[in-house]
């Protein structure tokens, strides 16, 4: 049945699909690089935990016309969670409670959190993508996009895709 299927939504990318400024480098003074709200539903049973990889998938590279390009990377969310309130990256030591554990890996930007987009061209497609998994992830100190693709290989439950416009 189509209503049980794991989803990833968020409040704030409208029908078009489109991403607000506010959550970009080009948001308006302290209104930018605010990573945005998500929600998702129907978490497969099972998972012990879901680790999130929002990238920008039609980013250029001079060398190589189309590469992925990492803004975001959650590891360790606990699959009793409904979701990542707004501004949420940056503070997951200051929330605690519910999102102890919660760890922010490197983008490529090189710095743990949420780095919102800024594109030379209009019209790019960020993946938002929720992996569930049949256990934890220990990356180490730094974790990247590469190294959680790897350790999770084998112990994906569930993927949801959500895709926002920029």
């Amino acid at each position: 049945m189509a209503s049980e299927e794991f989803r990833l939504v968020s409040p704030v990318i409208n029908n078009e699909g489109r991403l607000p400024r506010k959550f970009t480098q080009e948001g308006q003074g302290a209104k930018k690089n605010i990573s945005p709200p998500l929600e998702w539903y129907n978490v497969p049973e099972g998972t012990k935990t879901m680790a999130l990889v929002v990238q920008d998938i039609d980013a250029p590279d001079p060398s190589d016309p189309v590469v992925p390009w990492v803004h975001w990377v959650v590891v360790n969310i606990p699959p009793t969670l409904k979701g990542l309130p707004e501004g949420f990256s940056g503070k997951e030591e200051d929330v605690g409670g519910n999102y102890a554990g919660i760890k922010e890996g490197n983008n490529d930007y090189k710095v743990p959190g949420w780095r919102g987009p800024k594109v030379p061209t209009p019209g790019h497609r960020f993946e938002f993508k929720l992996y569930a998994l049949d256990g934890e992830v220990n990356l180490g100190k730094k974790v990247t996009k590469d190294k959680l693709l790897e350790a999770i290989e084998g112990h994906v439950l569930g993927e949801a895709v959500l895709m926002a416009i920029f």
